[in-house]
C-alpha cells in the first residue's frame, strides 16, 4: 500500500468516530431506572426488535457498546472525507413488512439499485484490437443471454429455466422468513391449548410444501448437495458456473463442492428491492444510513437508544426469571424482557449467568460452527479501476460495470475450491475469490469529487494461521497486497490509485463487531445449524431456557445477512409472551 495510506490509516485509528455519526446519537434519551424491554446491541436486527415492540406498546431501552449504532449495518469514515459500509455493503434481503411497518422511506432511507449487478472478467490475453471477455448480468434477460453465449449457446438457453427454477423454490422459502420455526416441543409435550397454538406454526411449511408440489425432491437436492452438482446439471461454461457459485459460498467456509452449500445460494438470491425480486442495491450514506432509518423509526415511536453503554450481564431474579441487565459502570436497569441481539456464544456464554442455564444447552452453543472465511477490505481510491476486459472512458465516469459485484478470480469453480482448500491448511488463500463493489459509482455522497470507496470481501482466510502465526499488521498488509496484486491483473494501474486502506481480518471482524469467528451469520448457514436448529435444537423460537430472555439477531431464525427478519420475529413472540403473564 502507498505510504500516505498507512499513515492516513495510523491517523484514524485512535478516533473511528467521525462527528458527524457521533452528534447523531449522543442524545437519544435519558436513561431510566427500568423499561418493559432491554435489547442488547443496537445491530439492524435489534433496533428492528426495538422498534415493533415500542410500537406495539412495549416501553424499550437499546443499549449498544459502541459508539455507532447499527453493528455490522454501519457507515465509518476511516479515511477522511470517504464513507465506508465497513462490515456489511449490500442489501436486499430486508423483509418487504419491514420498509412499510416502519416507514423507512419517510426515515429518510434512499436505495440505489443496481442494474446491471454482476461483472466478471476473464483475466486472458486480449488478441489484437480484442479485449478480454467478461461476463456481465443484470435484468435484461436477452442480454443475459447473449453475454452467456460468449461462453455456450447451450447455457444461453437454459438460463431463463434456471433462474425460474431458482425462483420459484426462493418463493416456497419465503412465508419460512417471517414466522418463528414449528413449535415442536409444545405440538408433542405442550398442554392441550398450547398444542393448538403451535399448530398455527406449521402453516408457513405447509405453504412451502404446497408450493413446491411434486417437484420437491428436486428442490431438495438443491438445499443438500454442493452447488457444483447443482449447476452441472444446469451449465457447462465455467465462467458462468463460477459466477454463480460465489453466492453459494460468500461468508461460508465451505467450497462449491461441501454439501449444503446450494442453500446459501438460495439465501442471496430470495432477496429484493422495492418490489423486484433478486435485485440488489446500495443505500445512500451507506450501510449504517440504513441503521439511522430503523433507529429513527424507532426513537419516533418513543425507544430509547444508547451507545457506548456495554451490557456486563443479564440479572436473574432468584425465582429463575429475567429481571434486567446489569451495565459496564455497575448501574443496573430493570425490565421484564431482555433480547439479545449479540451472538448465542456471547449472550449466553459470557452474558448470562450459567447458573440459570442446563449444562446441555451451554455446551451445544459452545460447539456452534462459527467458521469464517472473511477478509473486509475497505478501500478508499483517487480514481476508477481501468479494467482490461472493460476500458474505462476518456472522461472516467463510472460505467454499468463499475456498479456490479465484481467476481475476481472466479475464471472456475476450481479457483474457487483451491482457494477453500489453501485456508483449510491454515494459509490464506493464494488466489483469493474477490467481490468488489464500488457504492460510490451510485452514490457520490460516499467519497470526494472524482474518488471513490471500494469494498473488497475476500475469502478464504482462516482465523487462525498455521505455523504458530497469527494476524498482525504484517500479516494483515501481506495478505492485503496479494489481494491488491490480483486487481493490479485485472485492472493495471489499481495499485496506483490507492489513498487509504481499512483491513479487517476474522479475528478483526470479532473483536470490532462480535461477529463470533469472524461469521458474518453469527454462525454458518448449514443446515445443521437452521430452522429447528438455529441456534440449537429446542429453542429455535427466540425463547431460551431462562425465563424472560430472547435471541434476535443473526444467530436465531432466519439467520444471517441484512434481513431483520429475526428482530421482527422475535418482538412478536416478546409481545406475545407478555400479553399472556
Amino acid at each position: 500500500m502507498a505510504a500516505r495510506g498507512q499513515g492516513l490509516i495510523r491517523a484514524m485509528s485512535a478516533s473511528l468516530c467521525p462527528a458527524w455519526r457521533q452528534a447523531h446519537w449522543e442524545a437519544r434519551g435519558r436513561l431510566k431506572p427500568e423499561y418493559d424491554a432491554v435489547v442488547i446491541g443496537a445491530g439492524h436486527n435489534g433496533l428492528v426488535a426495538a422498534a415493533y415492540l415500542q410500537i406495539l406498546g412495549v416501553s424499550t431501552a437499546v443499549f449498544e457498546k459502541r459508539h455507532v449504532i447499527g453493528g455490522a449495518a454501519v457507515t465509518e469514515e476511516i479515511v477522511p472525507g470517504y464513507k465506508f459500509s465497513r462490515a456489511s455493503y449490500l442489501l436486499s434481503l430486508l423483509r418487504p413488512q419491514i420498509y412499510s411497518d416502519l416507514e423507512l422511506k419517510k426515515h429518510g432511507l434512499r436505495l440505489h439499485p443496481r442494474n446491471p449487478y454482476s461483472f466478471t472478467p476473464m483475466l486472458e490475453e486480449a488478441t489484437g484490437s480484442r479485449v478480454p471477455r467478461s461476463l456481465l448480468l443484470g435484468t435484461d434477460l436477452a442480454e443475459n443471454q447473449k453475454q452467456i453465449a460468449q461462453f455456450s449457446r447451450k447455457d444461453a438457453e437454459a438460463f431463463p429455466k434456471y433462474e425460474a427454477f431458482m425462483n420459484h423454490l426462493a418463493l416456497a422459502i419465503d412465508p419460512l422468513l417471517d414466522a418463528a420455526p414449528v413449535d415442536v416441543e409444545a405440538f408433542w409435550r405442550g398442554s392441550l391449548l398450547q398444542r393448538l397454538k403451535s399448530l398455527s406454526t406449521l402453516t408457513p411449511l405447509l405453504q412451502a410444501g404446497c408450493t413446491l408440489g411434486d417437484q420437491l425432491p428436486q428442490y431438495f437436492q438443491v438445499l443438500t448437495a454442493p452447488i457444483t452438482k447443482v449447476l452441472d446439471q444446469w451449465f457447462e461454461s465455467e465462467p458462468l458456473k463460477a459466477t454463480l457459485a460465489t453466492d453459494a459460498v460468500i461468508g461460508a467456509m465451505t467450497s462449491p463442492h461441501t454439501p449444503g452449500s446450494g442453500y446459501v445460494l438460495l439465501h442471496h438470491v430470495m432477496g429484493g428491492l422495492e418490489g423486484v425480486q433478486g435485485t440488489w442495491g446500495y443505500v445512500q450514506g451507506g450501510m449504517g444510513a440504513l441503521s439511522d432509518a430503523i433507529a429513527s423509526s424507532a426513537t419516533a415511536h418513543g425507544a430509547s437508544i444508547f451507545t457506548e453503554k456495554t451490557v456486563a450481564k443479564v440479572k436473574v431474579s432468584s425465582g429463575g426469571r429475567v429481571q434486567g441487565v446489569v451495565l459496564q459502570d455497575g448501574s443496573e436497569v430493570r425490565s421484564r424482557v431482555v433480547l439479545s441481539n449479540a451472538s448465542p456464544q456471547v449472550t449466553f456464554l459470557k452474558l448470562t449467568p450459567q447458573e440459570w442455564l442446563p449444562k446441555e444447552f451451554v455446551e451445544r452453543i459452545s460447539q456452534l460452527d462459527t467458521k469464517s472465511p472473511v477478509t473486509k477490505i475497505n478501500v478508499a481510491i483517487d480514481r476508477l479501476p481501468d479494467f482490461l476486459a472493460a476500458p474505462n472512458t476518456p472522461g472516467g465516469r463510472p460505467l454499468p460495470h463499475h456498479q456490479c459485484s465484481i467476481h475476481l478470480n472466479c475464471e472456475n469453480t476450481h479457483l474457487l475450491h483451491q482457494a477453500f482448500e489453501d485456508a483449510m491448511g491454515g494459509q490464506p488463500s493464494h488466489r483469493p475469490m474477490i467481490e468488489l463493489c464500488i457504492p460510490s459509482s451510485l452514490d457520490p455522497t460516499l467519497a470526494p469529487p472524482g474518488c471513490h470507496v471500494m469494498s473488497l470481501f475476500t475469502q478464504y482466510t482462516p482465523y487462525t494461521l498455521a505455523g504458530g502465526k497469527v494476524w498482525d499488521e504484517q500479516e494483515k498488509n501481506a495478505y492485503a497486497d496479494k489481494v491488491f496484486d490480483c486487481i493490479e491483473a485485472y485492472a493495471p494501474g489499481f495499485k496506483g490509485s490507492v489513498v487509504g486502506r481499512d483491513i479487517l481480518t476474522p479475528p478483526d471482524l470479532e473483536r470490532i463487531f462480535g461477529l463470533p469467528g469472524g461469521n458474518i451469520f453469527h454462525g454458518a448457514m448449514t443446515l445443521d445449524q437452521l430452522y429447528f436448529a438455529r441456534p440449537v435444537p429446542r429453542h429455535s423460537g427466540y425463547r431460551c431456557p431462562l425465563p424472560g430472555l430472547y435471541l434476535c439477531g443473526s444467530g436465531a431464525h432466519p439467520g444471517g445477512g441484512v434481513m431483520g427478519a429475526a428482530g421482527r420475529n422475535a418482538a412478536r413472540v416478546v409481545f406475545g409472551d407478555l400479553k399472556s403473564t
